[in-house]
């Protein structure tokens, strides 16, 4: 049987006190286009119009509101004159939302958001309902020239500043795609095989030796010390950018390509020397016939 102790809550909520102003949760129960219904667990509904819900332009109810969603709201009128309270998502959002921007800041939250528009600099994105920017230096891993080639994309960004009095929100994806590009990179670079044999061209030579791409995103690094068997002053006196080299993948620790091009010298002249060994041959038969046998045996 059903006790009082059932409907405590029930009875709490019926006696609770809610005032205009006030922030409270509800559960949606209807949605269309011109409002969302939500149960407060009270005497009377909460009903939230649609120019209430959100700041963002493309906001669609439909599509962003459902059933069994709750929704925290600020009451902005006890009576809408049809005996429901009358609530705001949006004023609610204002007060709400910079503590959880706050948080996704300390975080380091990534979170993905959609490109609205091209501004002077940079684009505009709306994240809990605030709008935000992310400067084109800040939008991918490199510079954006054309931001206006970005509108509609979503991206993968980390909120880098926070300053509720001045309603700035600042976003960031360039570390977030950096970082990815680095997992892409490091993930190729564990599928290389120590001790196979490549091909790739000199990309840039450094004092201390010549960077080679080998394609697929990947570089190494031939030493100065690995680039021949004799001792040079520098890798210019041996390569030049843009050539086609052949290397030996030495190692690849720490997610770092070492390769040779030593190696491969020393293992021709190895299979050279083995070449120059001479074989021994004789003009002598060395077995001995069946008749041969026969022919020296005395009955």
């Amino acid at each position: 049987m059903e006790t009082m102790k059932d409907f405590e809550k029930e009875i709490e909520a019926s006696f609770r006190q809610i005032k205009e102003g006030d922030i409270i949760t509800g559960t949606v129960i209807d949605v269309n286009e011109e409002e969302v219904t939500l149960d407060l667990k009270y005497y009377t509904q909460g009903i939230i119009k649609v120019e209430n819900l959100s700041n963002d332009p493309d906001f669609s109810v439909m599509e962003e509101i459902h059933p069994g969603d709750e929704i925290e709201a600020t009451v902005i009128n006890m009576d809408d004159g049809n005996g429901n309270m009358e609530l705001s998502k949006k004023e609610a959002n204002d007060m709400l939302a910079w503590d959880k921007l706050e948080e996704m800041k300390e975080n380091d939250t990534v979170v993905s958001v959609r490109i609205k528009e091209s501004v002077p600099s940079g684009v505009v994105a709306y994240l809990e309902g605030i709008r935000a920017f992310i400067p084109a230096s800040q939008i991918c891993s490199d510079y954006v020239e054309n931001t206006d080639a970005w509108i509609g994309k979503t991206v993968d960004v980390r909120v880098i500043t926070v300053e509720p009095e001045k309603e700035k929100l600042v976003l960031s994806g360039k570390a977030v795609a950096r970082e990815r590009e680095e997992e892409q990179r490091n993930h190729k670079i564990s599928m290389l095989v120590p001790g196979s044999i490549v091909e790739g061209t000199i990309e840039s030579i450094m004092p201390y030796g010549a960077f080679v791409n080998l394609g697929n995103g990947i570089s190494g690094l031939v030493h100065i010390s690995q680039i021949c068997q004799k001792r040079i002053a520098s890798p210019h006196e041996e390569v030049k950018e843009g050539q086609k080299v052949k290397v030996k993948i030495i190692n690849t620790n720490d997610n770092k390509v070492s390769l040779s091009m030593k190696a491969l010298e020393e293992e021709m002249v190895d299979t050279e020397d083995a070449g120059d060994v001479e074989e021994y041959t004789s003009d002598e038969t060395a077995s001995t016939s069946l008749g041969d046998l026969l022919s020296k045996l005395k009955l």
